[in-house]
């Protein structure tokens, strides 16, 4: 290479980079100025619930929350929204615009704030085992141990071989042994998910599966148990899903713009369908935090929760195998620096996460649009490890 094509090349990634520093220093201006809340995360008092607190009067760091936005861009993560509790009350809230693709709508650039409803995907399935929590609360199902064939007697002529044996804490932990796959391209004719939105009759299809593990030995992810769970829910209540979660969950939390979708089937997306603000996804977070309470009221009893969140099996095959998995809750760990912290996690497809953090009593919400991604719910992981826990300044004194 001459001297002078050298010279060039030089000037040509040179002139790359500033093009990079520039785009970036634009869509940080964007957010900045696209945003509801220009003071640099500082939540509004809505009237929702939330009591609103400075981070600094809970022991957080709020200037190097103020970072949170440009290592977002610095990372091209496509965050939509960023919201942190701590110790009950409100301390931050960003939102930023991006790519989304909201159900039924496709894809393409949206504007978020704190009044936009985001989709949960897979959080859904969190939300559902709170539901189930509260019928059996309510003695409107016995337990987790009840078998699944008890609520379908009008499907014992298609139910598979084995089906006797699976019990809702199957459903709910994943370990039914229903020979599922979800994880293939989605227009893969094996891949089981898209048939619980385009059959006839997704709840045929689901308990028509074969058995391929006995129960409780492999744990799937499988979103069909889901959906069957949210079924029999309906089953039980004589409700729809949505009235139910409305009545049961969604009124004593104060949540009342929210949405559960459903599939061209016309049945309700129990597994994925959820849609929530932010800031009422983190009361979610709180209520477990808070061991079924919220503002003082019992919502689901403290055993539920408990169940909930315990350990069952390692999930194997999802997210690399890292994390925990409960009764449709995951649980993991975040080390930063010297400090270990175990958190219950709601996961979604695209980045929605919900960490929930008992030992430093916080709660962490992110959404995101980075369907299809292999960086999807980095963010958030950044956000906790490297914006919040090294930084928290009261840790003695939290839970």
């Amino acid at each position: 290479m001459t001297e002078a094509s050298k010279k060039l090349r030089r000037l040509g990634l040179a002139a790359v980079f500033v093009l990079a520093a520039s785009g970036a220093a634009a869509q940080l201006q964007e957010f900045s100025t696209g945003q509801r809340n220009l003071a640099c995360g500082s939540p509004a008092a809505t009237g929702d619930g939330w009591p609103i607190a400075t981070p600094e009067s809970v022991g957080l760091d709020g200037p190097r929350l103020c970072g949170i936005a440009a290592r977002l861009v610095a990372t091209n993560a496509n965050v939509h929204a960023v919201v942190i509790v701590r110790h009950g009350k409100l301390v931050f809230e960003q939102y930023f615009p991006g790519y989304d693709e909201p159900w039924g709508l496709g894809g393409g650039r949206h504007d978020f704030d704190s009044a936009t409803k985001h989709d949960m995907r897979s959080v859904s399935k969190s939300v559902i085992s709170l539901l189930v929590g509260i019928a059996i609360d309510r003695e409107l199902i016995k337990s987790v141990d009840e078998p699944v064939v008890k609520f379908f007697p009008d499907y014992s002529a298609v139910k598979s071989p084995g089906w006797d044996k699976i019990t809702l804490r199957h459903l709910l932990t994943m370990s039914s042994g229903i020979k599922w796959d979800e994880n293939r391209a989605w227009k893969d004719p094996e891949n089981d998910e898209p048939h619980l939105g385009s059959e006839a009759d997704p709840y045929r299809y689901v308990l028509s599966k074969p058995i391929a593990a006995p129960p409780d030995t492999v744990w799937t992810y499988n979103g069909g148990g889901t959906d069957l769970l949210g079924n029999i829910i309906e089953r039980v209540t004589g409700q729809s899903l949505e009235a139910f979660a409305r009545e049961a969950l969604f009124a004593p939390l104060g949540i009342s713009d929210w949405e559960w979708m459903k599939y061209r089937n016309e049945h309700v997306a129990s597994a994925v369908g959820l849609r929530l603000r932010p800031r009422d996804a983190a009361k979610i977070g709180q209520l477990v935090l808070n061991k079924g309470e919220w503002a003082g009221r019992r919502i689901v009893s403290s055993k539920w929760i408990e169940q909930s969140v315990t350990p069952r099996f390692q999930a194997i095959g999802y997210f690399g195998g890292l994390f925990y998995y409960g009764q449709h809750w995951w649980m993991g760990r975040t080390l930063s620096g010297e400090h270990d912290a175990k958190w219950i996690a709601a996961m979604g497809l695209g980045g929605q996460r919900l960490f929930i953090v008992p030992e430093l009593d916080l709660v962490v919400i992110t959404t995101s649009g980075l369907y299809g991604s292999g960086r999807q719910g980095h963010a958030a992981l950044d956000i906790l490890a490297n914006f919040i826990i090294p930084h928290v300044r009261d840790r003695n004194e939290a839970r």
